[in-house]
């Protein structure tokens, strides 16, 4: 009986992304419209992280040199033996 009911449900979703291809109607409310956007921004924020932290490990591989470190503040003669 499960298995009826799976195959009904997925001939309904066909049918239903069928029917709304053929009317070019994508979105039947403003609902669904913000999810898609709100979908495609997230896939554009991951992607461009992705780009940046590849952009990032291309230019630490090319340096071979790591940048010398330089001491900041006043050095407490006090502590010294």
């Amino acid at each position: 009986m499960e298995q009826r009911d799976i195959q009904q449900e997925f001939e309904d979703q066909f049918n239903d992304v069928v029917s709304r291809l053929q009317s070019k109607q994508f979105f039947r409310s403003d609902w669904d419209i913000a999810s898609f956007a709100v979908f495609f921004i997230f896939i554009g924020m991951i992607m461009l992280l992705v780009i940046l932290v590849l952009i990032r490990c291309c230019c630490c591989c090319c340096c071979n040199e790591k940048p010398r470190r330089q001491k900041v503040g006043i050095e407490n003669m006090a502590l010294e033996p």
